[in-house]
């Protein structure tokens, strides 16, 4: 048995863990949706949801101690989301440790709530260790979309225009107040990059809000993560720096309780150079849609 620790990381029996956090649902006063308590209690769920991209950021310490500041230009973090938590539940990020000494690899990813139960699964790699991450190798066509209500529409293909996106210093800081991981690069003391780096949440904000909104506006059901994978191609993305984002939608179905579509997404710089890229499950609940009134949650 080896053991280390170092800034409240613990490895152990080739596992990395982080220190217990209580990641915070910091849009828990957003009405209507699945992190308002109301909304996510009538629909089933304990109470509103913290964001799976809340989670990835329990991350960064861990993928920084085991691929260093390599993972933020050319690494991944791809995870399923598989049980949902509420503000502050202690919860705990893991990576299995590489072996031997290979300059790419791909390993375990997982977080769990303090009492054992597994809230995300997935995969983290640095350069290219030449096997597909997890949502890379989830396959999206195992079933049939059928007939969509919520989602009528929405095809496999369909594009999302091109908008531009940028982190503000500002929001950053606010994003800092919060998290449970203000690592000093993300205030720029000491970043190999001159500037700080985009945080995760943050990050995928860029990647999701405004493109997938020039299809989600007409959409009328409280919506989900289900699934993220970032992906740094030429990063990191910096706080102040402006980029095209582009995607389209690459599989839709359904589920006895959603309606979902995956997509892909990715940030260009203003030279054209890929900076960064996104995979995500956005899931739909049936039961908060006037379409599915045999459903719908009262």
């Amino acid at each position: 048995m080896t053991t280390r620790e170092s800034a409240g990381l613990r490895a152990e029996n080739g596992v990395l863990a982080g220190p217990m956090r209580q990641s915070v649902n910091n849009s828990r006063n957003a009405k209507g949706s699945i992190h308002d308590d109301a909304t996510a209690s009538r629909l089933g769920f304990r109470g509103g949801t913290v964001a799976g991209s809340i989670h990835m950021e329990l991350f960064p310490p861990l993928l920084r101690e085991v691929f260093g500041q390599r993972w933020f230009e050319r690494g991944t973090l791809s995870l399923y989301f598989l049980n949902a938590t509420t503000d502050r539940e202690p919860v705990r990020a893991f990576l299995r440790l590489p072996e031997g000494s290979a300059r790419d690899a791909q390993v375990e990813a997982w977080v769990e709530r303090e009492d054992g139960m597994q809230v995300a699964q997935g995969t983290a790699s640095v350069g290219d260790p030449g096997v597909p991450t997890a949502l890379l190798a989830r396959p999206l066509d195992r079933f049939e979309p059928g007939e969509l209500r919520i989602l009528a529409g929405i095809e496999k293909g369909t594009r999302f225009a091109p908008v531009r996106v940028v982190c503000p210093l500002e929001e950053q800081e606010r994003r800092l107040q919060v998290t449970t991981e203000p690592m000093d690069w993300y205030r720029g003391e000491g970043s190999p990059w001159g500037r700080p780096p985009v945080m995760i949440a943050p990050l995928v904000q860029m990647l999701y809000a405004k493109s997938v909104g020039t299809v989600r506006a007409n959409i009328r059901a409280v919506g989900l993560f289900g699934a993220i994978e970032v992906r740094n191609v030429n990063g990191p993305a910096l706080v102040g720096e402006e980029y095209t984002c582009t995607g389209e939608v690459i599989a839709v179905g359904q589920s006895p309780k959603t309606e979902y579509f995956w997509f892909e997404t990715g940030l260009d710089d203003a030279g054209g150079r890929r900076v960064a890229e996104m995979r995500m499950l956005l899931r739909f609940m049936k039961a908060s849609s006037e379409l599915y009134p045999e459903l719908r949650a009262e």
